[in-house]
């Protein structure tokens, strides 16, 4: 496969591993499950490996706040004792997860990246958290998060590099599985804060529909735009875990009552047809780095020669150029109001980022407001409507590799158009840029067609390790 770019920035297809020994037991997520139903391998082993890799890899990247090695090998114990007596076992048994820090959990405090919240002990867990426990999963514990999950940086460090910074605000949960310390970890976006910090660390990220999972007891900080979403190392143990979050939740403003899409089943179908990509040229593509256009050029050659799908280069419509200032006119409007009371109360214990951010929110009028939700609304009707002719949009998950630690959580430019259109949407290891540090491309799906997507990105990433070999 060639390369472009220089020597010192170059960029080729293929992503990039941690300089880390992946964690035992062996195997998928999937597999792993299988084995602890069968009692071929215990939760207390798998457990205990998690932890002895944290152990050894943590004082590096610093991707945990909360962790309790003996209340995380009781639950295990507890899952092992379930086996044996031949009791009822979930999709998830065993599975050691971890849970971005604003994420409400009864076992563990949940401080949400700040000192206004030290010590703060939910009474009850989130929806989330109820799903995972029914499923069987383990709460091995809490990954950092910024601040009151927004910009100001994290203590957490890149888990490839640990001199770039993981990204933003799940930045705990993305290092977490990059590091091999859990297979899967639970996160939040309201901008780019799965997508962004899953690209940095070169692994897979997925934000689910608007909808598809329960918000009730996550930190509200934009009822229009705050969504769940995941990390892994493998797409199918993605497909595994979000199957086993989503759900219907009459608390959830947005949560939809209809029947929800099985992702596992579509990772696992075949594709009718090869598939239809668009790649839309969008209005902020200037901000890409030179190695990211050079990746961007060779991965699109690869799928127009390499592989049998369609992929049909579109000029984004002039209406893109405004998306990008609504989406910050609605977290604006609506992150001061969900934290009135701390900016009231407590603004000398906010970071200069969030004064700064909460300051400008001041500025904004309900006017601008009611226009940026029309204009958001108006772009969802859109999507609808170019999702009838392409299976998928291929676009970059971030502008460039992770900055370096000290300069900012990195540019969230590439996600804020599909938080904003509640879609769906993928970033999957794909490229290396400068310094052997990962890119995400991002595949965007249909909303509510979260099984046709990962259905494509499978096919996409067996038709890539067909062309590569």
């Amino acid at each position: 496969m060639p390369s472009g770019g220089t020597s010192d920035a170059s960029t080729r297809i293929g992503g990039t591993s941690p300089p880390l020994a992946t964690a035992p037991p062996p195997g998928s997520v999937r597999d792993c499950v299988s084995r602890m139903k069968s009692g071929a391998l215990s939760a207390v082993s798998y457990t205990q490996a998690c932890l002895d890799r944290i152990a050894e890899t943590e004082a590096a990247i610093g991707a945990w706040v909360h962790l309790d090695r003996d209340l995380a090998l009781s639950q295990a114990s507890a899952a092992d004792e379930r086996r044996r007596q031949g009791r009822a076992l979930g999709m998830l048994h065993g599975v050691p997860v971890g849970l971005k820090d604003i994420i409400d959990t009864t076992m563990y405090p949940t401080e949400r990246g700040s000192s206004i919240f030290l010590g703060r002990q939910p009474g009850s867990n989130a929806a989330l958290v109820e799903r995972l426990l029914e499923a069987g999963a383990l709460i091995l514990g809490k990954t950092v998060t910024t601040e009151l999950a927004w910009m100001h940086p994290s203590k957490t460090r890149n888990a490839v590099n640990p001199e770039f910074s993981p990204g933003g605000s799940s930045s705990g949960s993305a290092a977490a599985v990059a590091a091999a310390q859990v297979p899967l970890t639970l996160g939040t976006q309201t901008g780019g804060s799965v997508i962004r910090p899953a690209s940095f660390n070169g692994v897979f990220g997925y934000k689910p529909s608007r909808g598809l999972m329960s918000r009730r007891g996550i930190l509200q900080t934009s009822p229009s735009l705050d969504q769940p979403g995941v990390f892994g190392n493998d797409l199918g143990d993605i497909c595994l875990f979000s199957d086993a979050l989503k759900g219907y939740d009459s608390q959830d403003s947005v949560s939809y009552l209809a029947p929800r899409p099985e992702l596992l089943a579509g990772y696992h179908a075949a594709v009718p047809v090869e598939p239809a990509f668009a790649w839309i040229d969008m209005p902020y593509a200037n901000r890409y780095a030179d190695s990211l256009k050079a990746g961007i050029q060779e991965f699109c050659e690869v799928i127009r020669t390499g592989t049998r799908a369609t992929l049909e280069t579109i000029q984004a419509p002039r209406s893109f150029a405004a998306l990008p200032g609504c989406h910050q006119i609605i977290y604006d409007v609506e992150i001061l109001s969900s934290l009135q009371d701390l900016w009231t109360l407590h603004r000398d214990q906010l970071s200069e980022t969030a004064v700064a951010g909460l300051t400008r929110a001041e500025s904004r009028t309900q006017d601008e407001y009611a226009e940026a939700l029309g204009i958001q609304a108006a772009a969802q009707d859109w999507f609808d409507t170019f999702f009838h002719d392409y299976d998928g949009i291929l676009t970059p998950s971030a502008t460039g590799i992770a900055p370096p630690l000290g300069q900012g959580t990195g540019d969230p430019i590439c996600c804020v158009i599909w938080t904003l259109c509640g879609l769906p949407c993928l970033s999957m290891p794909l490229l290396t840029g400068e310094h052997d540090m990962p890119m995400g491309i991002q595949l965007v799906g249909a909303h509510d067609r979260d099984d046709r997507l990962m259905r494509t990105a499978h096919w996409l990433l067996d038709a890539l390790t067909d062309s590569a070999n």
